[in-house]
């Protein structure tokens, strides 16, 4: 105990002194905002990781690998050719382009000014404010579990002392102070997944023969999901089954496309000051994001091979039937006492890089986006007013932190992920590259989006629709689809994710909407691709 807590109070000092560092160099709303627009490479490409790949990745998805086995790793594809590759070469560049163009300082101003609407900008941050919260309140569960469990203190005190220390460095550094932390977070993180993986695979006797135990094991896969579709944790899901469409609606697809219109990623693109940076940052990213998800979802599968030869049983067994569990103990019972306690400062700080962007992210749009250029709040500094909704922000995940239920991180994560998606991804990607598209193409596409996004989460998507019940007060069944034959693919729509039908719903309102409406001046198009 004596050894977790020198750990951490030396960690907590480097945390408080970047964030010193960041607030001596804040001196006006695009030092807040966007770092002064001149973050290093290294500094913009490790934050990029570090608030991609929190809790929610190593321990939810993490723990979803023990459940669901290799298939995960088709995530971990994703998130090079997608998160990094597409997110930084083809989006990132442009991204910073008409960034800087349009004076733009958060995503949704990105928007709100290259479709001339504020009607955009307010109902993009609205959408990110009233959501984000749901999603940091997760990452927070998460992280103040594993403090409660490893400091044996009230899950409560471990809650608040968390949202005060994120509080302190990001209302007054703002993204220089979150940048430099995400930075320092990031080294953490990846020393220590990298001796995760090489001490699981030593557990195990090498890669083959980690990779043989663990395929040899396929008559264990419980009873539930052999019904449900998964046929071995090396040989993945039988195909059209409902625990497929988890694995690749919702996991691989909803998290892995829906990180190009994550607003927290995105505004880092417009942090540095030439696309040089942003090239150098592939470079840093595709080694570093990969190494964060690919060692999670290798040891997350591999456990239930280790728990075997030790215990006799599987991870999720080991876990008591929670997921979120499976990372956590394997730590805490297969790793050595030091490991533990580094680890743990290693998701700690996961979860602080993640959450500091949440609440940055989550204030801007309140503040900024909302408040100030929507409803127009005026006699207030911009800095000030979105401090004030970075406040707001870190109290509404708190509420949502006491209410949300266990085992809540992956869905969360997926919920919000796939939301945006289908909200932002067709008008920012059109914003990007199309000059067809209008003003009235992009209204319609955001709110049919989300529309559609809300209609099937609360409907027809089974997980969501039973819990919330909406559904089920209305029409008297879980879902609208509960009572088709089952097996049919009209009953299997219910484990389809919602990101699978709103995103199409709102790419083809898009460019239907765009062709039928009056084009935007030549004028104002060129003021955006000035700097194309």
């Amino acid at each position: 105990m004596t050894i977790k807590i020198i750990i951490t109070l030396l960690y907590l000092g480097v945390i408080f002194y970047l964030g010193f560092k960041g607030w001596q160099s804040t001196k006006k709303s695009t030092d807040y905002m966007l770092a002064g627009r001149q973050m290093n490479p290294f500094v913009m490409a490790m934050s990029y990781g570090a608030t991609f790949v929190s809790t929610s990745a190593i321990i939810g998805f993490g723990g979803a690998a023990g459940l669901f086995g290799f298939s995960l790793l088709w995530l971990t594809l994703a998130t090079i050719v997608v998160g990094v590759f597409i997110a930084m070469v083809f989006f990132g560049r442009k991204t910073r382009r008409m960034g800087l163009a349009l004076g733009s300082h958060t995503f949704p101003e990105l928007l709100g000014r290259r479709y001339q609407s504020r009607f955009i900008q307010g109902f993009a941050g609205l959408i990110i404010f009233l959501f984000i919260p749901v999603y940091a309140a997760a990452v927070l569960i998460g992280i103040s579990r594993m403090l409660e469990i490893s400091f044996s203190i009230p899950y409560e005190y471990a809650l608040i002392a968390i949202t005060v220390i994120l509080a302190v460095y990001v209302i007054t550094g703002g993204m220089k102070a979150v940048m430099y932390t995400d930075a320092f977070q990031g080294m953490i993180m990846a020393l220590m997944m990298i001796i995760l993986l090489v001490s699981t695979y030593s557990m195990l006797g090498g890669i083959t023969e980690a990779h043989q135990t663990l395929t040899d094991m396929v008559s264990l896969v419980p009873a539930k999901l052999q019904k449900g579709g998964l046929i071995g944790w090396t040989q993945g899901a039988e195909f059209g089954t409902p625990i497929w469409l988890v694995i690749y609606t919702t996991i691989v697809y909803g998290v892995g496309i829906g990180v190009l219109a994550q607003p927290q990623l995105c505004v880092r693109f417009m942090t540095v000051p030439s696309d040089r940076e942003l090239n150098r940052a592939v470079l840093y990213g595709g080694i570093f994001i990969p190494l964060m998800t690919g060692v999670a979802f290798l040891v997350g599968a591999l456990s239930n091979a280790v728990f075997y030869q030790s215990s006799g049983k599987i991870s999720i067994a080991v876990a008591g039937g929670n997921m979120d569990k499976i990372i956590p103990m394997y730590i805490e019972n297969m790793m050595p006492p030091w490991f533990s306690a580094v680890f743990l400062l290693a998701m700690f700080a996961a979860g602080m890089s993640t959450l500091s962007s949440q609440y940055h992210v989550g204030g801007t749009s309140l503040g900024r986006d909302f408040c100030e250029r929507f409803i127009k709040v005026s006699g207030i500094k911009s800095v000030k007013v979105t401090q004030i909704g970075v406040a707001v922000t870190l109290i509404a995940a708190i509420i949502w932190a006491w209410i949300l239920p266990p085992s809540i991180i992956a869905r969360a994560t997926a919920f919000f992920f796939g939301l945006c998606a289908a909200s932002f991804l067709p008008i920012y990607c059109l914003a990007l590259y199309w000059k067809g598209a209008t003003k009235a193409g992009a209204i319609v596409s955001m709110v049919g989006g989300f529309a559609s996004s809300m209609f099937w989460l609360l409907f027809v998507h089974k997980k969501e629709a039973a819990a919330i019940g909406l559904c089920e007060k209305l029409f008297g069944q879980t879902t609208l689809v509960s009572s088709a034959g089952k097996g049919s693919w009209v009953w299997l729509l219910q484990w389809v994710d919602p990101n699978v039908v709103a995103l199409p719903v709102s790419l083809i309102l898009a460019v239907g909407i765009s062709l039928i409406t009056r084009k935007m001046s030549e004028e104002h198009l060129d003021y955006c691709w000035q700097n194309y």
